[in-house]
């Protein structure tokens, strides 16, 4: 899949094709609704949109949304596009698919940017608060038997990801994918700026992949 991206968007990188990835594991063509969580360019989004899936990308950047467009239709897909935060513009709406590669990045600030390219890595000190916010609330958007994906790195923990699913509610969550290699510029660029211990070399970029319980689940907690 070739991209586009407008000034001030961020590119994907590994971790968002590692994601596309596991997305095309999933059965989420013609008749099932994926939504993708802070869509950045909109790979995830395209990816569940070339698989069949009627699919919504959010974004809080526009310039990110107007990327997701034109992106789309130069591939000849159909997404719809909602501006806001985690699952606000979808309320009230249940899907079969959740993905997000949401700012994970750990920043000197305690909150998310407001403005500017940066709210697209950096998620306050501990680098979870929109991960965080999306483990607590994906449950309620997600039909019954529905798959989260999601992908983060280690330095951010991996165990309290799953142990958060699990309290929510969610089922048969694991480590789906995980890719051990150094760590990228902007994790170097905090480790500078001293949130990252300046003895860690390396990261794992993870895929975790949960469920929505069913009326047949038995809940794994």
């Amino acid at each position: 899949m070739r991209l586009l991206t407008l000034p001030g968007v961020f590119a994907p990188i590994s971790d968002s094709w590692m994601l596309a990835e596991a997305i095309r594991q999933e059965h989420v063509g013609p008749g099932r609704h994926a939504l993708d969580v802070c869509t950045g360019s909109g790979v995830l989004a395209l990816t569940a949109a070339q698989c069949g899936a009627t699919t919504t990308a959010i974004d809080v950047c526009r310039r990110a949304l107007l990327t997701v467009q034109l992106n789309a239709r130069r591939s000849g897909l159909r997404v719809r596009t909602v501006r806001g935060r985690t699952f606000a513009p979808v309320a009230g709406e249940r899907f079969d698919l959740i993905a997000s590669n949401p700012p994970y990045v750990p920043s000197p600030r305690p909150d998310v940017p407001r403005h500017g390219a940066s709210r697209a890595w950096e998620a306050g000190h501990d680098g979870r608060l929109v991960l965080d916010a999306l483990c607590d609330a994906a449950p309620a958007h997600l039909r019954p038997g529905g798959v989260l994906l999601l992908v983060h790195s280690s330095l951010i923990g991996i165990d309290a990801t799953l142990l958060r699913l699990r309290r929510a509610g969610m089922v048969n969550v694991e480590v789906r994918a995980c890719e051990r290699g150094p760590m990228g510029p902007l994790m170097r660029a905090q480790q500078a700026a001293g949130t990252i211990p300046a003895d860690v070399d390396e990261e794992d970029v993870v895929i975790i992949r949960a469920r929505a319980a069913s009326s047949f689940a038995v809940m794994d907690r």
